[in-house]
């Protein structure tokens, strides 16, 4: 199939389908004898499992690793999982940090009376210019 086709029956973009290619996610397709490129219908199962992938928060360097690995006969179900389990991990973290960011825009809204008073009633702009490194690794939420 071509370019178009098989990005169409993806759900993406051509110009998708041509980074994919140049960041080694996609083969190199073979040409016809008109210089089209022609694709193996088993890409789009490649290009389904990218796109799974990013949904479910790998990014495009670590679905190239899980490629791999499925492309490897002698890949233990173990690399696969701790794949996996390292990508777990990552979501805890990132919900910790949301939720001590929810927590700190709470208590600054909190303390913001609102209305049509100056903004220096609200602390949420004046909180955003500084720096507080007691009580966040990442030095802006208190």
């Amino acid at each position: 199939m071509k370019i178009g086709e098989l990005a169409t029956k993806a759900g993406v973009s051509v110009q998708t389908v041509r980074y994919y290619e140049r960041r080694g996610l996609l083969p190199e397709p073979d040409r016809r004898a008109s210089g089209y490129r022609e694709y193996d219908p088993a890409i789009l199962t490649r290009l389904h499992f990218i796109k799974r992938g990013q949904e479910l928060g790998f990014t495009l360097g670590e679905i190239g690793d899980l490629l791999a690995l499925r492309l490897d006969p002698h890949t233990p179900a173990s690399a696969v999982k701790a794949r996996a389990e390292a990508k777990i991990a990552d979501i805890d973290h990132k919900l910790h940090d949301l939720e001590r960011i929810k927590h700190a825009l709470v208590h600054l809204a909190g303390h913001c009376h609102g209305g049509r008073g100056p903004v220096g009633d609200c602390p949420l702009l004046d909180a955003l210019g500084h720096i507080d490194t007691t009580h966040s690794t990442s030095g802006v939420i208190p």
